[in-house]
C-alpha cells in the first residue's frame, strides 16, 4: 500500500522506521493524550513495527509511515486500523488515527494525511463508516477530525481521561 499527496507519502512501516518512530514516541509530549508511557527503548519501536506490519498481514490495513517528500524523512504515522479489540463498544471496525513528531505539528500534515487514508478506505476499500477518537483535551485532534467531517457520536472514560468517539459516513465524506 502506497499513497501520496502533494507533500507527503503513506507507505508501510519498514523495520529501518524504528530510530524515528522511536524519537516521536519517546517524546512525553506526543504520548501526552494516548494513554501510554512514552518509549524508553529504540527496541520497543521495532516491536510497534512488527505488530503494525502483521496487522497488514492479518487485516489489510494498518497505521501508514508518513515520509515528508522534502526531507525523505519519517515524521508520524497516519491511516487506518481494523479495532480488533473493543474500544467504546465497537470492535472490527476501520479507525482512522495520525501522530507526528512535534517539529511537524501545525503544518497540515495530519488533516493531509488523513484526507489521503479517508479517500483510500471510502473509495479504495468501499468502507461505509469510519471512526475515530481522541482524548477531550487533545484540542489539535479534535479540530482536526472535525474539519474532515465527522461528528461526535459519544464520550467515554479511558484511563487517563475522557475520549471523544467520532463517525463519519461515506455519503458525509467530503
Amino acid at each position: 500500500m502506497h499513497l501520496e499527496t502533494e507533500r507527503l507519502i503513506l507507505r508501510k512501516f519498514e523495520e529501518t522506521d524504528a530510530t524515528r518512530l522511536f524519537l516521536m514516541d519517546s517524546d512525553p509530549e506526543v504520548m501526552k493524550y494516548i494513554g501510554m508511557s512514552p518509549l524508553s527503548d529504540v527496541s520497543e519501536s521495532q516491536n510497534v513495527i512488527r505488530m503494525i506490519r502483521q496487522q497488514y498481514l492479518d487485516n489489510g490495513v494498518g497505521r501508514l509511515a508518513v515520509i515528508e517528500k522534502n526531507s525523505n524523512l519519517l515524521i508520524g504515522w497516519s491511516g487506518l486500523k481494523l479495532l480488533t479489540e473493543e474500544v467504546n463498544g465497537y470492535k472490527n471496525v476501520y479507525d482512522l488515527g495520525y501522530r507526528f513528531i512535534p517539529e511537524y505539528w501545525g503544518k497540515g500534515y495530519a488533516l493531509e494525511s488523513a484526507r489521503a487514508s479517508l479517500d483510500f478506505g471510502f473509495n479504495g476499500l468501499k468502507i461505509d463508516v469510519m471512526y475515530a477518537h481522541a482524548h477531550s483535551d487533545n484540542q489539535a485532534s479534535n479540530h482536526i477530525l472535525k474539519k474532515l467531517g465527522f461528528r461526535k457520536t459519544e464520550q467515554f472514560t479511558e484511563p487517563d481521561g475522557i475520549c471523544f468517539w467520532y463517525e463519519l459516513n461515506r455519503k458525509n465524506y467530503l
